[in-house]
């Protein structure tokens, strides 16, 4: 329940969300870059330029807040004459398309996609536990103690933005002076700088750095992480001294998560992620007071931002499931399950400490990351594999519109293939150089942007930037990733088993007779693609078939794991999809499997939505046999219900299934059919329908028509 105070923050807060703040941070940053400091060196320059635009931004203040600090990002005023010396993305792209080969229509054709920025999670506690001050001096001391000339650049970088950060309290201070709020004024004049000492100054300290941090890096996708694990122990004290009960605590988180609204507000693809609960160095549950606390503040406040996703630690408390379970039912489609046990195996199977791998968190949709440990790569765009396979079959001819694509260098085609195995081995080795191809393209932005980029802020709390003397893209980050997804899987799954039991084990049709029928997308072949739709598919709980997925899923995330980037870290497979399915599906002609040209793609490891007609159960039996132990970046499954069947006992009984299977990530949809269809006609009497996209949740009449279109036509498990 939110109290009467609450009630009436939340109404001028969505109202000032609404009609948002005219700001001028871009400019700000722009005119500083090509006036103020432009004899500068260029790290000096960046930096300082960063400082100027986060000091001269607004400060927005009310008589009611209870947390100091609000920044706007709608109804910025831009700049046009930013020089290309600064435009590491044109220079980024125009290096990709001279060193790659066909780097546009590699692109065009979905074999490769454009990079992708942001995402990450980073050690905020550092401000709580050391403050500002602190956090300097650590940097002035190496600063004092290298002769490294890079190292002494990044560590004046950081020093020149911790100063800007408190440069920006202190003006808060005053304002807060102005209109009386002496409570605020005597807490920020004394965090972020030094270390904090009670909750209230933990909060206080924690939001004035994320406000600031994410103007220097203001990508969707960075979020706060633990935040309910860091901010514990300062609760823990003071709930023992007696100075502040779990109500009040509730009106701060409250509070705070209004702030990510009002700021936010109609940014609904923005996701900075909360992960609430989990894990601890020990292997015992961190679940706390706050974890609750804050799953039932974004269901009470009915919000998109910020995030809030459940960690399950191994055996949840059974009130723990329930909340899960009710945040699923009321939770207005936000909530994402996560599995500890199975996506912390898939971390320490990949080379990361135990005691590193407890605190993973999700840097947006759902992108898995050791928090504070990460470069902002860990999500950095897509393939999609389906489009792949249909040029592996045809010898690298489209059959949207029937071209030679070129850049797909295996023309030998399905017909001139005599087995089974040639055929699949020739495949991944296509998809495998096409990944590389990819891949190689991210390391091309690392290099550029991490002169042009440097990120100075976060970077001091990204480990080990410090003891290396670079920032996060330079390679001071512990782990250099780039997490990126294979998209389509469960449809290669379906379409290649197809290709093996229809041509090769059980002589249904020839290869003729099966790349006609793609051909012309199954007219005139109804009886064909009868029989194909009717063979075995993965998620029907078939041992055989879930075999062959198996193998499938772990080929292509060793496409990913075997990638050495450019300062020593590898490919992440991430498996999601976002918001990328009706783009997938828009250039994917007939396939192998049955399923017609441009019809809906699955959804993360999810069965195909005609794969999974046996039930739920079989279909969550099935996607937990995949090879989790190689899924270093996450993989996501979309679970969406027939409304008048699904409660929150069902829901429990679900996720309970679901982790002891060892599934990695849960989520899905209860809204009624019939809602969203409404939605659509009438958009304005459902502004508050909510729905669960793909890793992250949106006002479904914000989406673009295609993508509604796809969330209405999923599959809804029923009885």
């Amino acid at each position: 329940m939110l109290s009467k105070r609450i009630e009436a923050l939340k109404e001028k807060a969505l109202l000032r969300g609404k009609e948002g703040y005219p700001t001028h941070f871009d400019y700000d940053y722009n005119y500083a870059l090509l006036s103020i400091y432009q004899e500068e060196p260029l790290y000096r320059r960046l930096a300082k330029s960063m400082a100027y635009a986060i000091n001269n931004q607004d400060v927005i203040v009310y008589e009611d807040d209870t947390i100091g600090g609000r920044i706007y990002y709608n109804n910025e005023r831009k700049v046009t004459n930013l020089i290309d010396i600064f435009d590491y993305n044109k220079e980024a792209l125009n290096r990709c398309k001279n060193e790659i080969d066909n780097y546009d229509e590699l692109r065009r054709n979905q074999l490769i996609s454009e990079n992708a920025k942001g995402h990450l999670t980073w050690r905020f506690d550092y401000i709580l536990k050391y403050g500002v001050k602190g956090l300097k001096e650590k940097y002035t001391n190496a600063y004092n103690n290298t002769n490294d000339i890079k190292a002494k650049e990044f560590y004046e970088g950081v020093i020149i933005l911790l100063d800007s950060l408190i440069s920006f309290n202190n003006k808060h201070i005053e304002y807060y002076k102005k209109i009386g709020n002496d409570d605020l004024v005597e807490r920020m004049k004394k965090v972020p700088y030094y270390p904090s000492e009670s909750f209230l100054e933990a909060v206080q300290s924690f939001y004035m750095q994320h406000i600031v941090v994410m103007r220097e890096n203001p990508y969707g996708g960075n979020g706060p992480g633990r935040l309910d694990y860091y901010l514990w122990p300062y609760l823990k004290k003071d709930l023992e001294k007696g100075v502040i009960t779990l109500s009040e605590v509730k009106e701060i988180i409250d509070e705070l998560f209004l702030r990510f609204e009002e700021r936010l507000y109609n940014m609904d693809m923005w996701v900075e992620a909360i992960v609430a609960g989990g894990t601890d160095e020990n292997g015992e549950s961190s679940v706390n007071p706050l974890t609750y606390i804050m799953i039932e503040s974004i269901i009470d406040l009915n919000i998109i931002h910020p995030a809030i996703y459940v960690r399950l630690p191994k055996n949840p408390d059974d009130k723990l499931l329930s909340l899960c379970a009710r945040y699923m039912m009321s939770g207005n489609n936000r909530a994402q399950i996560l599995n500890d046990p199975a996506i912390i195996k898939a971390l320490t199977s990949n080379g990361v400490p135990y005691k590193e791998a407890v605190h993973y968190a999700c840097g947006g949709c759902m992108e898995i990351g050791i928090q504070g440990k990460q470069s902002d790569f860990l999500y950095v765009g897509w393939q999609n594999v389906s489009k792949m396979l249909e040029l592996m079959i045809t010898g690298g001819i489209s059959l949207t519109d029937n071209k030679i694509i070129k850049g797909f260098n295996a023309k030998k085609g399905l017909l001139n293939y005599d087995n089974f195995i040639d055929f699949y081995n020739d495949f991944i080795l296509e998809a495998k150089r096409l990944t590389n191809i990819s891949l190689k393209q991210h390391d091309i932005y690392s290099e550029v942007i991490e002169n042009k980029r440097p990120a100075y802020l976060i970077s001091s709390m990204i480990d080990d930037c410090l003891i290396r003397g670079r920032n996060m893209h330079a390679g001071g980050a512990k782990y250099h990733d780039y997490g990126a997804t294979h998209l389509c899987l469960p449809n290669v799954i379906d379409a290649l088993y197809a290709i093996k039991y229809a041509i090769f084990d059980e002589k249904i049709c020839d290869k003729i007779e099966l790349l006609n029928a793609i051909k012309n997308n199954y007219i005139g072949y109804e009886n064909l693609q009868y029989k194909l739709k009717n063979i075995p598919k993965y998620g029907e709980d078939n041992d055989e078939v879930d075999e062959f997925a198996k193998m499938v899923m772990e080929d292509f995330s060793n496409m990913y794991l075997n990638y050495k980037t450019r300062h020593n870290g590898k490919g992440k497979p991430v498996q999601l999809t976002f918001i990328f399915s009706p783009a997938a599906a828009s250039i994917l002609g007939a396939t192998p499997d049955g399923r017609n040209a441009h019809s809906q793609v699955a959804y993360g490891i999810t069965p195909h939505l005609t794969s999974m007609k046996k039930g739920i159960t079989s279909a969550i039996n099935s996607c937990c046999k995949m090879p989790y132990y190689s899924f270093y970046g996450g993989a996501s499954s979309m679970w969406d219900f027939d409304n008048s069947w699904i409660n929150e006992d069902i829901i429990k009984a679900l996720i309970k299934t679901f982790i002891e299977k060892n599934g990695q990530i849960f989520q899905g949809n209860t809204t009624s059919v019939i809602d969203l269809i409404k939605a659509k006609t009438n958009p304005e009497q459902y502004e508050n329908l909510f729905v669960r996209v793909g890793g992250y949740s949106a006002k479904f009449t914000n989406l673009w028509p295609e993508l509604q279109d796809e969330v209405i036509n999923r599959f809804r498990h029923s009885k």
